[in-house]
């Protein structure tokens, strides 16, 4: 039997979260990279038919490796104004040229195609109203602002 591809997955926008950050801590030499660990600070959310905050808790533990890699591994919650509370999981790759890299952290607002930032997301709740986003995978499109990351999700059909 030959197998033909498969349709490509379709995506839906759900949101777009806008999360600010504490100071990063720097862990070490870990993995053969350097880990440090970036603890959420809070945000916002919103998307058709839904807007809220995200809540102060969680981190992003991110490795850096050489030739300008960040592996990403977020998690944190957010809460919606409904009072749904929603848990994330954001684990992705960022990417950039030495000088991009150095004109982000020095909190330059650079065009989003300037440098590679994707995550693959896990959301869960156990609000009924949101049930079925604990069976759906989700992919984000990120940029780092001056003064936050914007993450845009959709949910993968």
């Amino acid at each position: 039997m030959t197998l033909q591809p498969l349709p490509a997955p379709t995506l839906a926008y759900f949101c777009t979260l806008a999360v600010t950050a504490s100071r990063p801590v720097t862990v070490g030499s870990v993995f053969g990279g350097t880990r440090r660990v970036i603890p959420i600070a809070g945000g916002t959310v919103s998307g058709p038919g839904l807007s809220g905050r995200v809540l102060g808790i969680g981190a992003d533990w991110q490795t850096l490796f050489e030739h300008g890699v960040a592996e990403l591994d977020a998690r944190y919650a957010f809460e919606l104004d409904d009072g749904a509370v929603i848990e994330i999981r954001d684990i992705g790759i960022r990417h950039a040229t030495p000088d991009i890299l150095a004109a982000l952290t020095s909190g330059a607002d650079l065009a989003p195609d300037a440098y590679y930032m994707r995550t693959a997301a896990r959301l869960s709740t156990g609000d009924a109203r949101y049930a079925w986003i604990n069976r759906t995978l989700f992919v984000g499109r990120s940029a780092k602002r001056p003064d936050l990351v914007q993450i845009d999700l959709y949910a993968v059909g």
